[in-house]
């Protein structure tokens, strides 16, 4: 089953289309069954998450959002959720964010795992792969290289994914590079989930820090990412924000909301 084929599976009501990109509309515990099932079934999935700054990337660029398109996206904080508030009249069930939700699944996955890492630099990697095994250590997690690597390189880095045929494979190289290099080097030969996952190996090494969780319930963890980058994050908020919402508040206003589900 892919992508497409999930999207007719749960139904129309199961998808949001923010910004003419199909978002799914489940709870926690769905994603965790869905994403299991998909492992257990060996159903090559590509997965990557939706927040307002990656879709205003693909509102921008063509070929971003056509790669998007044979995602599965998970909803990722609370810009999706105005949106989906604003579009369909109630937010989504969950914030699905890679951060948090990824080592949940990992921890909640009781048969084991192989697990490769593909991202960020080689020292972030380790430590992100030494953070999973203390949290989830019924899984192997191999780290296949940092992101850094040159167009030579490539070839035997797909390679050896390849050979490791791992469960799950979690590219970290930000956005769109990341969904694009999923999208033109991997298939159902090299693993089962690949998943776009950002910062993720980075705040599991602890290079960059999290917010405190009390922010974190208050929906307000990109207010403490800017603080601590303003110079890496103000284009993202302080422009991208106000930007992404009103783009919501345009497809709102001049045309109805595309189908959920529906392709672009």
């Amino acid at each position: 089953m892919n992508v497409h084929a999930a999207r007719a599976a749960f139904g129309r009501n199961a998808w949001k289309s923010i910004l003419g990109i199909p978002v799914v509309s489940i709870d926690w515990d769905q994603a965790i069954s869905l994403l299991t099932h998909m492992i257990d079934d060996r159903r090559f999935t590509k997965v990557t998450f939706l927040n307002a700054h990656n879709a205003n990337l693909a509102y921008a660029d063509p070929a971003f959002a056509e790669a998007l398109d044979d995602f599965l996206i998970l909803p990722d904080g609370i810009g999706v959720d105005i949106a989906a508030k604003v579009l369909y009249g109630s937010p989504f069930p969950a914030n699905l964010n890679g951060t948090d939700f990824v080592p949940a699944f990992l921890q909640a996955s009781i048969r084991p795992l192989t697990v490769g890492l593909l991202g960020t630099t080689r020292a972030n990697a380790d430590a992100a792969s030494r953070k999973f095994r203390a949290l989830a250590p019924q899984h192997r997690f191999e780290v296949i290289h940092d992101g850094y690597f040159s167009a030579s390189e490539e070839a035997g880095i797909v390679e050896r994914i390849g050979r490791l045929r791992p469960d799950i494979l979690l590219v970290a190289m930000g956005v769109p590079r990341q969904e694009l290099w999923i999208a033109r080097n991997i298939d159902a030969s090299h693993c089962t989930l690949p998943i776009a996952v950002g910062a993720l190996l980075d705040f599991m090494s602890g290079t960059v820090p999290r917010a405190p969780l009390w922010v974190r319930k208050l929906r307000l963890e990109w207010v403490f990412r800017l603080l601590i980058e303003p110079g890496r994050m103000w284009r993202r908020y302080i422009l991208g924000n106000p930007v992404f919402l009103w783009r919501v508040a345009r497809q709102k206003i001049l045309r109805r909301p595309e189908p959920a589900g529906e392709p672009r």
